[in-house]
């Protein structure tokens, strides 16, 4: 049965977030800030305390005004003590909870952004296999910037606007304890209507970041295939299918806000002065409170108006960054099959390859896969090869030539049968060590925007420029490089779009070089060059192929006539094996591609 993980590869950390629910994952990366989270709370609370002191203030002055005479030294103390307690507020308060706040949600966005991009590295590639490319970025970047977004504005608005709210509650009964009711009812019915807000807020939040990705996938579909954009002439049926999915999340976004527009408690807060301002005249009239009462209390209904303002604004960040956080979180937390197995075997390999009844199909996510059903790859293959042996897979397209290749480092594990590597199953083998000697050319080279050096060091980033330039001489690539302007360092294009296929390929065999794999995989790695091109490339892979066991998926018979052993697939299954001489007279699936090369 396969054991099914996290990631393929993980790398130890200190701290391990909380991932078993979206809201446990924001409170656990939250949590690691403690200093910062008390500079949120305790910035809130006085600034909301402070906030109440000027109506209470206001309200002696007016009763300093009112006496007969009027006490013009306590209408002093007044404005001064508003005016300290305000410039308290703004430049203490405001300001460290402000940036208290800032600072945990732009260092959330960097742990988040960090723990994503180790995690999607550590993915095995059947998962990158089912995502898209445009979704995972619009995750990596955008819903992690909503994160930060959450907590400033969204959690700091939430925060002060909650301590705002319970300042008329606290002092409001300090005046008349009747004067406790408009407020604490306002408080209730606030409840249920944020409540009932969030309920209907979330799915449409949801939508949004869902729409946002989807429109993100279409624009990176796009730009990745643009050649045959512009080869088909189908710019104009692209642009309509991109402004389709803009007008998704357009429509989304739009919905999001038809529901912000609707948020009712702006309408209760209107009904709670009213209500606030007849009760306190009834006990003004009744002889209970006095004027400078009055004042203070309203003042102090006051304080309703920035949560209620500021709460339509907030909780939609809020609901956006929960939305962002569960994306993201299905992410880190989706399973792969393959494991790292960092107990496992991980001495130095000789290169004997064997494979035993081995059946695979592709399936996501992994099924049993019956022979007769659309998806099986490759059945019932089995061959030995000895060390040192050159091996040439041969077959139709789609006859798993390709699949077979993936199978030997891991990139993806049989799903019946056993592949041994000098007799050890390779799920036995530590998957780096395993990868470290196992090297694959394929036909599509990957390169990075980066130095020529870099490139060719990729698998050995500690390798001086000696071994470099070394590895670039033996696979017939050195010449070329050195006609660049900057040699080495010259920076190729993205996927090295700015060099020729074959050389591409050369310093693909380069790196290859300075890895000094023990079993060196060439999947139809000299198809699209012409012949001069491939007598190069030839002699680097006769270079490359000494001392190790080599496979070379190839359709060229100057390739496979030099080859130790020849594997003939057909469906999915060994048709033959055996050395050009024996084939081109047992087996008619190698005569017919023998005569149709």
């Amino acid at each position: 049965m396969q054991v099914v993980t996290i990631s393929e590869f993980t790398i130890s950390q200190k701290w391990q977030s909380n991932r078993r629910s979206p809201g446990r994952w924001i409170f656990s990366h939250v949590l690691r800030h403690p200093l910062l989270i008390a500079g949120v709370f305790a910035g809130a609370f006085g600034n909301a305390a402070l906030a109440a002191a000027a109506p209470v203030l206001t309200g002696l002055a007016f009763d300093a005004v009112a006496a007969s005479p009027p006490d013009l030294q306590s209408l002093v103390t007044a404005a001064v003590a508003i005016a300290i307690s305000q410039l308290v507020r703004g430049l203490i308060l405001q300001l460290g909870r402000n940036f208290s706040s800032e600072t945990i949600g732009q260092r959330m966005e960097r742990d988040i952004r960090d723990e994503l991009y180790v995690s999607l590295l550590g993915k095995s590639t059947l998962f990158h296999d089912s995502q898209a490319t445009g979704d995972l970025m619009a995750r990596a970047t955008n819903d992690v910037r909503e994160i930060n977004f959450m907590f400033n504005p969204g959690f700091n608005l939430v925060i002060g606007s909650a301590n705002f709210l319970l300042m008329p509650i606290i002092i409001s009964p300090t005046i008349h304890p009747q004067l406790i009711i408009s407020p604490l009812l306002y408080l209730a019915i606030y409840g249920i209507m944020v409540r009932s807000y969030l309920r209907e807020l979330n799915p449409a939040t949801e939508k949004v970041r869902q729409e946002f990705g989807a429109m993100n996938t279409r624009l990176a579909e796009a730009i990745d295939g643009v050649e045959t954009v512009k080869g088909a002439a189908q710019e104009e049926r692209e642009i309509d299918r991109f402004t389709g999915a803009v007008n998704n999340w357009r429509q989304a976004y739009v919905s999001q806000a038809d529901i912000e527009a609707k948020f009712l408690p702006l309408l209760l807060l209107g009904l709670l002065h009213a209500a606030g301002f007849l009760h306190s005249l009834l006990l003004f009239q009744s002889g209970h409170i006095g004027i400078g009462d009055v004042v203070s209390f309203n003042g102090l209904l006051l304080l309703f108006g920035f949560p209620t303002f500021a709460a339509q604004f907030a909780y939609s960040r809020v609901s956006s960054g929960v939305a962002s956080a569960r994306r993201i979180l299905e992410l880190i937390n989706a399973k792969t099959e393959l494991d790292q197995n960092v107990a496992g075997h991980d001495g130095p390999m000789q290169g004997q390859v064997t494979l035993a009844n081995v059946t695979f199909c592709y399936k996501a996510p992994r099924q049993e896969c019956p022979l007769d059903q659309n998806g099986t790859a490759l059945a019932d293959v089995s061959f030995h090869v000895r060390p040192g042996q050159t091996v040439a897979i041969v077959g139709q397209t789609g006859s798993g030539k390709s699949t077979l290749a993936k199978l030997i480092n891991r990139t993806y594990d049989v799903d019946a049968g056993q592949l041994l590597i000098d007799g050890i199953d390779v799920r036995d083998w530590n998957l780096e060590a395993l990868r470290r000697q196992v090297s694959i050319i394929e036909q599509d080279i990957f390169l990075f925007s980066r130095s020529v050096a870099d490139n060719i060091a990729f698998g050995n980033p500690h390798a001086s420029r000696e071994e470099i330039e070394a590895a670039a001489r033996a696979a017939q690539a050195h010449d070329f490089i050195m006609g660049f302007k900057d040699g080495y360092d010259t920076v190729i294009g993205e996927r090295g779009v700015t060099l020729s296929g074959g050389q591409r390929q050369r310093l693909a065999i380069a790196r290859a070089f300075l890895a000094q794999p023990a079993i060196l995989i060439l999947d139809d790695a000299t198809s699209a060059i012409d012949s001069a091109t491939e007598d190069q490339i030839q002699q680097a892979i006769g270079q490359a192929a000494a001392g190790r066991t080599t496979f070379l998926i190839t359709h060229r018979l100057s390739q496979i006539r030099w080859a130790d052993l020849i594997v003939v697939m057909r469906n999915g299954r060994v048709e033959a094996v055996g050395s050009h001489e024996e084939l081109v007279q047992a087996s008619a699936a190698y005569q017919r591609i023998f005569r149709y090369d």
